[in-house]
Order: structure tokens, then C-alpha cells, then sequence
């Protein structure tokens, strides 16, 4: 009877560890693959660059906006004014040609842009000094960028795919159309957001030191 038993289970044992090579193989065969999770610190490191990426971008836009102030105050002028979408459109009425309405929706757009840069900055140093903190200190330390970042994608979906592109018409024009550059923008700043709100597990005792 023990030698069945023993038998019994030699069996199973046997079965059991060949189920398991067979499925190490279909998974191996299928192209199925667990790549490793990447390192905190390389995780949190990679995060900050690109938040500071987008901060230096949006600090050169406010830059150009302010240094060549005309060549893109005539961009807003031309969108507000309807002048070059489609003629015989039933949404003409929606056009502003006042010159005060094009200056304040213009520093309007210099002044959201800016305070976008600002939180990004705020958040890129805040995460570099919180480097090496703990992960709910890290996680604490982004929330400026995640505020910067909200507000630029804000800013190219209302101001200017919504209010640009749909209200004033912007996609009827060849030459005054925006909305390719804001949709970039969006995607790009985007999938920065996306990244940058992940989960940052904690360190390894050697890295917090």
C-alpha cells in the first residue's frame, strides 16, 4: 500500500513539473514577456526631465511671444477677426476687431502660459529636491507640476482648439489655423501628465542615503 502511495506521488510530482514546462514554453512560443520594472530612482529621474522639458519649452513660447510681440499678436488678430475663413460662413458674427479684445485675449494667453512655466519649474526642483525622499514625500512633491502641466493642456484644448479652432472658426482658414501645433502640444504635454502621475515606489535603503 506505501508503495502506491509513494508511487502515486512520484507521478503527480512527475505530471506537476511537466505542466510547468509546458507552460514556460506556450508563454516563451506566444512572445509573452514580463520586462522588469525600471528602477525608482531611473523612473523618478526620467519623470523630472521631462517636466523640466516642458517648463523650458513654454518658457521659450513666453519668450518669443514677448520678444517678437507683433508677429503673434497679428496670429490672435487674424483668429478673433474671422478675416480669412470661409465667406459666405454663418458664424461671422462671432468676430472681434477691436484692438482691446485682441490685447487682452493675447496677454491672456502670455499670462496662462506663464503660470503653466512657473508650476513647472516649481514641481521639476520640488521633485529634485525630494529625490530621494520616500515615495508619499516624492508623490507630495509633484503636485506643482501636475498643476503646470493641467494648466497647459488646458490651455491648448480650450484657447485654442475649442475657443480658436471651434467658436472663431480657425479651421476655415490655410492660412491663420492653429490647430495642428495644439493638438501636438496636447499629446505631447499629455503623455508627460500620464507619465508623471504613476505610482513612484520606494527606494532601496542604498539609494535614499
Amino acid at each position: 500500500m506505501q508503495v502506491q502511495v509513494g508511487a502515486t506521488c512520484h507521478l503527480s510530482s512527475v505530471i506537476h513539473h511537466h505542466c510547468e514546462a509546458a507552460r514556460s514554453s506556450l508563454r516563451s512560443s506566444a512572445g509573452i514577456y514580463h520586462a522588469p520594472s525600471p528602477e525608482p530612482m531611473t523612473l523618478r529621474s526620467c519623470k523630472l526631465a521631462l517636466v523640466a522639458a516642458v517648463a523650458f519649452f513654454l518658457t521659450l513660447v513666453i519668450f518669443n511671444n514677448l520678444t517678437d510681440y507683433d508677429s503673434n499678436y497679428h496670429f490672435v488678430e487674424h483668429v478673433l477677426s474671422m478675416d480669412t475663413t470661409f465667406p459666405e460662413n454663418h458664424g461671422k458674427w462671432r468676430a472681434l476687431t477691436s484692438g482691446l479684445e485682441d490685447t487682452i485675449f493675447y496677454a491672456t494667453i502670455i499670462l496662462w502660459e506663464s503660470a503653466a512655466a512657473i508650476f513647472c519649474w516649481w514641481g521639476a526642483f520640488n521633485g529634485l529636491r525630494n529625490l530621494r525622499s520616500t515615495s508619499s514625500s516624492f508623490q507630495r512633491a509633484k503636485s506643482p507640476a501636475i498643476v503646470g502641466l493641467t494648466l497647459s493642456l488646458l490651455q491648448w484644448l480650450v484657447a485654442f482648439l475649442s475657443v480658436g479652432g471651434e467658436w472663431f472658426l480657425m479651421w476655415q482658414s490655410k492660412i491663420w489655423n492653429g490647430q495642428d501645433a495644439a493638438f501636438r502640444m496636447f499629446a505631447c504635454i499629455g503623455i508627460v501628465l500620464i507619465l508623471l502621475v504613476l505610482p513612484d515606489p520606494d527606494l532601496a535603503a542604498s539609494d535614499q542615503s
